[in-house]
């Protein structure tokens, strides 16, 4: 065998002796590579879509979604991967996600136009309404006038019940508040006569409830909520694993299980508003 033919031989050897180079990452799918964890951000009483059980764990519809698309990373990255839960508020919930303190948010967020200025939205994952919880026997519908309606802060329902009280002249006080816990508890105390959030999420804090009969909930809802996760802007390969994991409940059907889940309680059928939902986002392959 000649030299040039067995340095040719051992060219061939090397090559394929050689470890193929890892797949290269950017962005936030890049950093979970590096650090092994991916950090899920929620807020802790938002029921059903993000709340902490009686051992004090992070659970809900929206952390069952993030558990899913946490479990996509693993398979895309190659490496196993971590899940921190980081606790958010409604006021700093998308500058977490800016500031990357967070990678994905999870609960109740609306997705609208004027937020996608500051984050990115994942396909849409639940819809609902924004309604009034108050206590039972208190009558406030057609009749706000004189009233204490109390809001959390930073929310789309606290825009869209000052324009409806705007154009309905309806002379009530809003009050706003910093969290749903706080709404709750002024509530009970009598210090507001209503509390308005997404309709889902005040039937899961009546729900929660020693005494669930002591609340009331208006049936008819006020605004339209799509809610969606959040991602960083500008960071499509990690939405694209997002958006893959939920097309792929919607096209299973498998969403539903996990809908029945946590929506059980609340009602044995399904809004037509969700079932559309699954047929207009079950994005094909």
């Amino acid at each position: 065998m000649s030299i040039k033919t067995l340095l040719t031989v051992l060219l061939i050897l090397t090559f394929f002796a050689s470890p193929l180079p890892a797949k290269e990452f950017s962005g936030t799918l890049q950093q979970i590579q590096k650090s092994g964890k991916i950090r899920i951000g929620y807020r802790h009483d938002q029921p059903p879509m993000s709340y902490l059980d009686k051992d004090g764990n992070p659970v809900g519809y929206s952390i069952d979604l993030g558990k899913r698309i946490a479990a996509a990373v693993q398979d895309t990255i190659g490496r196993k991967v971590e899940i921190t839960y980081v606790p958010v508020t409604a006021a700093n919930r998308f500058k977490a996600l800016i500031d990357n303190k967070i990678d994905l948010l999870c609960g109740s967020t609306t997705k609208t136009l004027s937020r996608s200025e500051l984050v990115d939205f994942t396909q849409l994952t639940f819809v609902t309404g924004a309604s009034f919880m108050t206590l039972r026997g208190k009558k406030i519908m057609n009749n706000f006038d004189g009233k204490k309606i109390g809001v959390v802060k930073s929310t789309t329902t606290a825009s869209i019940l000052k324009k409806m009280l705007r154009e309905t002249k309806a002379r009530a006080d809003i009050v706003l508040l910093d969290s749903t816990a706080a709404a709750l508890k002024a509530l009970k105390k009598g210090d507001i006569d209503a509390f308005a959030a997404d309709q889902v999420v005040l039937i899961g804090l009546a729900l929660m409830e020693n005494d669930q009969k002591a609340f009331s909930i208006l049936p008819d809802i006020f605004s339209f909520e799509p809610f969606a996760l959040a991602v960083r802007r500008n960071d499509a390969d990690f939405r694209l694993v997002a958006d893959r994991v939920i097309s792929d409940l919607y096209r299973s059907k498998e969403i539903l299980k996990i809908y029945d889940q946590w929506f059980g309680r609340f009602s044995e059928r399904r809004t037509p508003a969700f079932e559309a939902l699954i047929e207009l986002n079950a994005t094909p392959e």
